[in-house]
């Protein structure tokens, strides 16, 4: 019998789930929003300021039209509280927690001497410190069988071109994150693992930027991500078919690390 699994086929992978995606309202972060609603799950999501408010309630508005609960929390992950915050919000306002997506990160580029203090502390606050606080406040709330997420980068591991320093760094730091919380999370039923993307057609980076033609070239496949495909990787590792996938890390890059 063949059964036919692709996303909006009415097969609900995550039926009865409730997700939380940091940083939701644009990029990869609402590609994988609307990828988890789509196989079931009820998504809260959380966005930095009231600037963005308006993006994270279209994704909310999506999310909804597929008859699932949406939440959108304003959260800046650089503030600790915030972070901790929105975990709790989640759980009380949709009922519980079973799915953390760590999707939130800033990128700042430049000469190394050219980094300010200030912009060194928020990098890591938002792309290290919100994921150690978010996955720990989850651990109150995630069950048997639950996931952690969190989305890296390529750069994590090489690093083609200069002015990456402090971008690398912060992402280099989810390797290690990942690896010990899924060996001490194990023995809890609940998997922890990174997705780490390469050059993705979001409107921090889009295909039709300026140093696009250079990231292509640096590709095996010549080419830039869709945010979906990234959120196709997220869905299998967030669903049944993950269930024995920990400590890992992905890489979706269209060959660039290759």
């Amino acid at each position: 019998m063949l059964i036919n699994i692709e996303m909006g086929s009415g097969v609900s992978e995550l039926a009865g789930k409730v997700v939380l995606v940091t940083g939701g309202s644009r990029g990869i972060g609402a590609a994988v929003a609307r990828r988890l609603a789509a196989e079931g799950a009820d998504v809260a999501l959380t966005h930095s300021s009231a600037s963005s408010k308006a993006k994270a309630q279209e994704v909310v508005a999506e999310i909804e039209a597929l008859g699932r609960r949406a939440l959108a929390i304003e959260a800046d992950s650089a503030d600790a509280r915030a972070v901790e915050a929105a975990v709790e919000r989640t759980a009380a306002e949709l009922g519980r927690l079973d799915i953390l997506v760590n999707n939130a990160g800033i990128g700042v580029f430049g000469p190394v001497e050219d980094i300010s203090l200030e912009e060194v502390d928020r990098t890591l606050a938002v792309n290290v410190r919100a994921v150690f606080l978010g996955s720990r406040a989850a651990l109150a709330h995630l069950p048997e069988g639950g996931r952690i997420i969190s989305i890296g980068s390529n750069l994590a591991d090489r690093v083609p071109f200069a002015g990456s320093v402090l971008y690398s760094m912060s992402k280099s730091a989810l390797s290690g994150m990942t690896r010990a919380l899924a060996r001490e999370l194990g023995p809890r039923g609940i998997t922890v693992n990174l997705v780490q993307p390469g050059s993705t057609d979001t409107d921090m980076n889009p295909a039709d930027g300026e140093l696009a033609d250079t990231q292509r070239s640096l590709s095996a496949l010549g080419s830039y991500l869709a945010p979906a495909e990234i959120a196709a990787t997220v869905a299998y590792l967030a669903g049944p078919a993950g269930r024995g996938v920990t400590g890992a890390s992905f890489t979706v890059d269209s060959g660039t690390n290759a």
